[in-house]
C-alpha cells in the first residue's frame, strides 16, 4: 500500500468509523492491517508487528491457518448460512456433540448464538426462566464477583463488577444485582473460609430472590486479569447447591485451552449448571458462541410456560462458523497444546520478572498463555500503544494492566522479543 492508500484509508476510517472504547469526535490513532500470518500482523506501511493479543485472546492458533482456511472454504462450498428455525446441518450437530463429550457430563444441550456477551444474556435468561417454569419466578436476581467482566450486553453489563467496570455510565438502566468481593485466595492456594463468609451471606439472606450465581472460573478477565483459588470454585458449588441456587461459569476467555486446562472448570473439578463459551470457539476466524446447560435446566424451562426456551439470534448455529469451531478444536486437540501452554507460562514468567523490581509495578502474575503487569497507576493507552509498535509487537494494556494472551503457536524468540518490550515500555513510564 503506497503513502497517499495509506492516507486515504486513515481518514475513511476517521469519517466513519467509530472504534470501541473510543471517541467518534477526537478519534484514536489506528494503525492499518493488511495482512496475518502466524502470530504476526502485517500493517500497511509494510512493518510486522507479534501479536500478544492474539485478537483479543481468541485466535489460539495464529493467523491464516490452512487446516482453519480450509474448512472455511470447504463449507462455503455447500452454504454460508440457513436458518436455525425448524432446520438443522452437519456443522452444527456435529459441534454440539464434540461440545457435550468435551465439557462436564451433566452439561448435554447446547444453545449457540453470535458473540460472548449474548452468551451470557442467554445463560442468564435460563436461570430466569427455569425457575419460572418450576413455579419459583421471584427468583429473579443474581450474585456476581467484584472486578468480574462477563460483556457489553445489559444482561451482560449487570452483572460486571458496578464501580471499576466500564459499565458504571449506566447503573441507573441497568437491573439490580448482589455483588460478594473478588477471592482474596490466590491460585494454587487453598481458599480459607474467610473468603466464603460474604457471598455465604448474601445466599443465606437473598436466596429466595437467587436465580443463580455467576463468575469467571480461576480467571477474572477485563475486570482485572486476577487469577484466584480453584477451591473457591469447589466450595462455591457446595454453597449453590445448599441454597438451591444454579451456578453460571463464564468461561468466554478462559475456555480452550488458555490457563493450560482445556476449561478453567477442570482446575477445581466442579460442574456448572450453565456454562457459557465463546473467543477461542473459532480459532478467531468468526464469531460465535455456546451456552451450555444441564438436562435439569432444559427439562425445567420445556415443562413451563410455552413450552421452549425464549431466544434466538438470526444466525445461530452459523455452518460456516460451526465448521470452523470443528476445525479448530480438533485442530487443537490434535497437538500437544499443554505443553505449549506450560512452555508459554514458563516464558512469559521469565521473560516477564524483571519488571518485578521497577517502581511503578504493583505486581507481575502468569497462568498458562496469560502474562500480565499490574502498574501502580492506570496507563494513557494513546500514548502507550504507538511506543510498543515502535518495538515492533502488539500490546493493547487497560486500566493499570499491561497484559499478553498470545497465540499458542508463539516461538520461544517471538515470545522474549515480547515480554523484553512490555518491560521497556513499563520501564519508561
Amino acid at each position: 500500500m503506497n503513502k497517499r492508500d495509506w492516507d486515504d484509508l486513515l481518514q475513511a476510517d476517521r469519517d466513519t468509523i467509530w472504534h470501541p472504547y473510543a471517541s467518534a469526535t477526537d478519534p484514536p490513532a489506528v494503525f492499518p492491517v493488511v495482512a496475518a500470518r502466524g502470530v504476526r500482523l502485517q500493517l500497511a506501511d509494510g512493518r510486522q508487528l507479534i501479536d500478544g493479543m492474539a485478537s483479543w485472546w481468541c485466535a489460539i492458533h495464529g493467523y491464516n491457518h490452512p487446516a482453519l482456511n480450509r474448512a472455511v472454504h470447504e463449507q462455503l462450498e455447500r452454504m454460508a448460512h440457513v436458518m436455525f428455525g425448524g432446520l438443522t446441518h452437519p456443522p452444527a450437530t456435529k459441534l454440539a456433540r464434540i461440545l457435550t463429550r468435551l465439557t462436564p457430563p451433566g452439561l448435554d444441550r447446547v444453545f449457540f448464538s453470535d458473540s460472548g456477551s449474548v452468551a451470557v444474556e442467554v445463560a442468564l435468561k435460563m436461570a430466569l426462566q427455569y425457575w419460572r417454569a418450576t413455579g419459583r419466578a421471584g427468583k429473579q436476581q443474581f450474585i456476581a464477583l467484584r472486578q468480574g467482566y462477563h460483556g457489553d450486553t445489559f444482561g451482560a453489563m449487570a452483572v460486571c463488577d458496578p464501580v471499576t467496570g466500564m459499565h458504571h455510565l449506566f447503573g441507573a438502566t441497568l437491573a439490580q444485582h448482589y455483588f460478594a468481593p473478588a477471592p482474596g485466595c490466590r491460585f494454587g492456594e487453598p481458599c480459607p473460609d474467610r473468603d466464603m463468609v460474604a457471598i455465604t451471606e448474601l445466599l443465606s439472606e437473598h436466596h429466595a430472590k437467587i436465580a443463580a450465581v455467576i463468575v469467571e472460573p480461576v480467571v477474572q478477565g477485563a475486570g482485572g486479569m486476577r487469577f484466584y483459588s480453584a477451591d473457591y470454585l469447589v466450595k462455591l458449588r457446595a454453597l449453590c447447591d445448599a441454597f438451591d441456587v444454579l451456578l453460571i461459569f463464564d468461561e468466554i476467555a478462559t475456555g480452550f485451552g488458555r490457563t493450560g486446562k482445556l476449561f478453567a472448570l477442570e482446575h477445581a473439578g466442579v460442574e456448572p449448571d450453565i456454562l457459557c463459551l465463546g473467543k477461542a470457539l473459532t480459532g478467531g476466524y468468526m464469531t460465535l458462541a455456546a451456552t451450555l446447560c444441564s438436562r435439569q435446566v432444559a427439562a425445567g424451562i420445556c415443562a413451563g410456560e410455552g413450552g421452549a426456551f425464549m431466544h434466538g439470534p438470526t444466525f445461530m448455529g452459523n455452518p460456516l462458523a460451526c465448521a470452523t469451531a470443528i476445525a479448530s478444536i480438533e485442530l487443537l486437540l490434535s497437538q500437544p497444546w499443554q505443553r505449549s501452554v506450560q512452555r508459554l507460562q514458563d516464558e512469559l514468567s521469565a521473560g516477564l520478572a524483571p519488571a518485578r523490581d521497577l517502581p511503578n509495578v504493583r505486581e507481575v502474575r502468569t497462568l498458562g498463555a496469560i502474562g500480565v503487569i499490574e502498574l501502580t497507576h492506570p496507563v494513557d493507552l494513546q500514548a502507550v500503544q504507538p511506543m510498543f509498535v515502535e518495538r515492533g509487537v502488539w500490546v493493547r494494556p487497560f486500566g493499570s494492566l499491561v497484559y499478553v494472551m498470545p497465540p499458542y503457536i508463539m516461538g520461544s524468540e517471538d515470545v522474549g522479543a515480547l515480554t523484553a518490550a512490555m518491560v521497556e515500555v513499563v520501564a519508561s513510564l
